[in-house]
């Protein structure tokens, strides 16, 4: 060290002043308690990203549904369990006809001797027409080297049947052996299947020979239903052939082709508000409920606990019950009144309990004293002291009793 870094001045050596006024001065403000908390909470990294965190799906949960204007409750039938992102191009083609298939006139009777180990699969298969969603149609030849057939076999498999021979799914079955065609509408999707058309033997037995073809599907719509789903504003203005953008879903569909994005904000906002207004209306009850049974003490604080004691006894579910009959609510109508009803009366005592213990023992501390005999009404000391001082207990209740009542709803959703 220097020496000009050990001199130090006169005034660093001033004595310190002896005056009361002067040396009860404070050398920083006082900070109240939610100061003091927001301040512990930013000095704890995790904490305040957790904190982000929330509000971001409060954020999402309350302003998502006035951006993403999409109805929770619509279903769009032509994407049905789609994952996100899917290809969302359509072909507009004419309204579905029925079709009258093909009767193979020419072909030999059946015989009802030829066992089905012995019948031979048709000797060729082939689509007819494009292959769209709106119908797969199907048409073959009988093997004329080997006939005997007394109907047939469609089956639909994702992958093809070799090496395994698994077929997949029997779409149909034709027991008259001369209609040689077949037409598939069950729920058909845009992309590949294989066909696998076999014999049958005059007891329905099948033949273990089978022909196979791959179908590409594609995606059709016709002008009219692009107009109902709002995808075209008139039918005139599309031709077959025109390609339609299809609704975009960002997070896919479920089973029933609902926007998945529109139910998680709707089904967000649903347990969002159960587990806040629920778990604070409890919680409040529970707090005035526990301050006043520990501050009169005695006889009352008995008698308000043994009360709470046959609250906490009495079954929830069966009570969930009771009061979704008392309110009237119908199969698949909106339960949440009774619910939050069901809540709100028979979860509170929890909360009562720990205030109460914690006014028990701020009723005995001198500040409280001081304050009676100062003429302080027992309701302002109770809110004003006692109260403030069991908000660390408080909060951390409210903390634990917000995701139990938001799992509680989940629950009773089932």
């Amino acid at each position: 060290m220097s020496e000009a870094d050990m001199t130090a001045d006169a005034p660093s050596f001033a004595p310190v002043p002896t005056s009361a006024t002067e040396a009860q001065v404070i050398s920083r403000p006082s900070l109240s308690y939610w100061q003091d908390a927001w301040r512990r909470l930013k000095a704890n990294r995790r904490a305040l990203i957790s904190l982000w965190i929330v509000v971001g799906l409060l954020l999402f949960t309350v302003f998502g549904p006035f951006v993403w204007r999409v109805d929770p409750d619509d279903q769009d039938l032509d994407q049905i369990s789609k994952p996100p992102g899917p290809s969302r191009i359509a072909t507009v083609a004419t309204p579905f006809e029925p079709w009258s298939g093909v009767l193979n006139t020419l072909g030999p009777l059946p015989d009802t001797s030829v066992a089905a180990d012995r019948l031979l699969a048709p000797a060729e298969l082939v689509a007819v027409g494009e292959a769209n969603t709106q119908a797969v149609r199907l048409s073959w030849q009988p093997n004329r080297t080997a006939p005997g057939a007394s109907g047939w076999r469609v089956y639909r498999n994702l992958y093809h049947p070799a090496p395994d021979h698994a077929l997949g799914l029997p779409v149909g079955e034709i027991l008259n052996p001369a209609e040689t065609g077949f037409e598939d509408r069950l729920d058909l999707e845009p992309r590949r299947y294989f066909y696998s058309v076999l014999p049958l033997d005059a007891w329905g037995a099948e033949s273990a020979d089978y022909i196979t073809l791959a179908v590409d599907v594609k995606r059709v719509i016709t002008a009219e239903e692009a107009v109902a789903k709002g995808l075209a504003d008139d039918a005139l203005d599309l031709a077959p052939g025109d390609s339609v953008e299809l609704a975009f879903h960002p997070l896919g569909t479920d089973y029933l082709g609902r926007d998945m994005l529109a139910r998680l904000m709707h089904g967000a906002r649903v347990s969002l508000f159960i587990g806040i207004v629920a778990s604070f209306v409890y919680v409040a009850f529970g707090i005035l409920y526990g301050a006043a049974a520990g501050f009169a003490g005695g006889r009352v604080d008995q008698l308000l606990m043994r009360f709470a004691d046959f609250v906490v006894a009495l079954p929830f579910l069966l009570f969930m019950i009771l009061f979704r009959i008392l309110f009237g609510v119908e199969s698949g109508d909106s339960g949440i009144a009774p619910m939050l009803v069901a809540m709100v009366l028979l979860s509170w005592p929890a909360t009562a309990r720990l205030v109460r213990g914690q006014i028990l023992q701020i009723r005995e501390e001198g500040y409280v004293g001081a304050a009676r005999l100062l003429g302080a009404r027992s309701a302002w000391l109770v809110m004003r002291h006692m109260i403030p001082n069991t908000m660390g207990v408080i909060l951390v209740t409210l903390t634990f009793a917000v995701p139990r009542a938001i799992f509680t709803e989940g629950f009773l959703w089932f």
